[in-house]
């Protein structure tokens, strides 16, 4: 990647982080999903099927257009497998029409040096790869071993920025593996993250033995070479909660394949609204709306946004959103309250 579109990379995310903390009646990222479908059937995942069609294009781009009118920040586009949709780049140039900062969430295995020259014309401006082992099995099909000449495909030609998530938990087998991904991304010139699957409602229990053995090692090797590794995990290994005010639904939006708006991937179904009926006033409900499952949330991109409204305006409305059982009994004895 050119060191001058990393620069203008870098300067766009900060004028728009700028942004965000100025005004908060804008989502600073949304998430779309163009295709349910997945080519992949990694068995710790509840975000794919086997079946579905991809969106059509126009409705994406009314969509698009939707995201823009509220003031959208940043739009990133994830699925099932989003390669999978025949005219991506057409919803990243409409991402980029708007001056959206447009992002692509990716199992990188329909990737090649065509799609990566299409990619860079469209205007992508930053990719995720998750790798979840060294060799594949029957857990995750995602390994170093299947992409590593596509990794060195795109240190070689994107324009975009790149980050590498390996992860623990959910049943990886080889959670040592993480650290051998890390170093190869940052080998390659990549950003490199440590994601800790959660449970089908966004949460995790504790880390023990070698996973957390392994998640200490990432974290220390993160000082020298790693971007940065969000600091609310450090809670959660320990089977701790966080105390910060998630604002899903508001700042953070995820957009299903019908349409919908969700707090995220697993939270589908709060709200449930249509996207082309969501106004300013869902907004700021929204925005002072405790979520059920933040105590225990593992899922980075809602944190990250929520970082910029930690600081400011309690949330005063009641509980909304799923959550296990004993979280649900502890929100009672702090909140003294009935769980909606």
């Amino acid at each position: 990647m050119r060191f001058s579109n990393r620069l203008r990379i870098n300067l766009r995310e900060l004028k728009l982080a700028g942004w965000g903390l100025v005004s908060r009646d804008h989502p600073v990222l949304a998430h779309l999903i163009p295709i349910r479908r997945c080519n992949l059937t990694c068995s710790y995942c509840n975000e794919y099927d086997e079946t579905s069609k991809p969106v059509p294009t126009d409705e994406l781009v009314g969509r698009v257009d939707k995201l823009a009118g509220l003031g959208t920040s940043a739009i990133t586009i994830s699925g099932g497998e989003p390669l999978l949709h025949p005219e991506l780049e057409k919803v990243i140039e409409r991402i980029r029409h708007h001056g959206i900062l447009a992002g692509l969430i990716s199992n990188g295995y329909l990737m090649t040096r065509e799609r990566i020259g299409r990619l860079n014309e469209a205007g992508l401006e930053f990719l995720q790869i998750s790798i979840d082992n060294v060799q594949p099995d029957e857990v995750s099909k995602k390994s170093l071993k299947v992409l590593d000449a596509k990794l060195v495909w795109l240190s070689e030609l994107a324009e975009f920025k790149v980050n590498i998530n390996s992860v623990i938990g959910g049943g990886i087998r080889t959670p040592e593996d993480a650290l051998v991904i890390g170093r190869r991304a940052v080998e390659l010139g990549f950003s490199s993250t440590l994601g800790v699957i959660h449970d089908g409602l966004g949460t995790l229990k504790p880390l023990k033995g070698v996973e957390r053995e392994v998640y200490l090692k990432m974290r220390k090797l993160g000082k020298r070479t790693f971007t940065r590794i969000n600091g609310f995990q450090k809670n959660l290994v320990d089977g701790k909660p966080n105390d910060w005010r998630c604002r899903a639904g508001a700042r953070y939006l995820y957009i299903c394949e019908d349409g919908l708006v969700h707090y995220c991937s697993q939270q589908r179904g709060y709200p449930g609204a249509p996207l082309d009926q969501y106004t300013l006033q869902d907004i700021r409900r929204e925005y002072l709306t405790r979520k059920a499952c933040a105590d225990y949330c593992t899922v980075a991109c809602v944190h990250q946004v929520g970082a910029l409204d930690n600081w400011r305006d309690p949330q005063t409305l009641g509980v909304k959103g799923a959550v296990r059982r004993e979280t649900v009994q502890a929100l009672h004895r702090l909140y003294r309250i009935e769980y909606e």
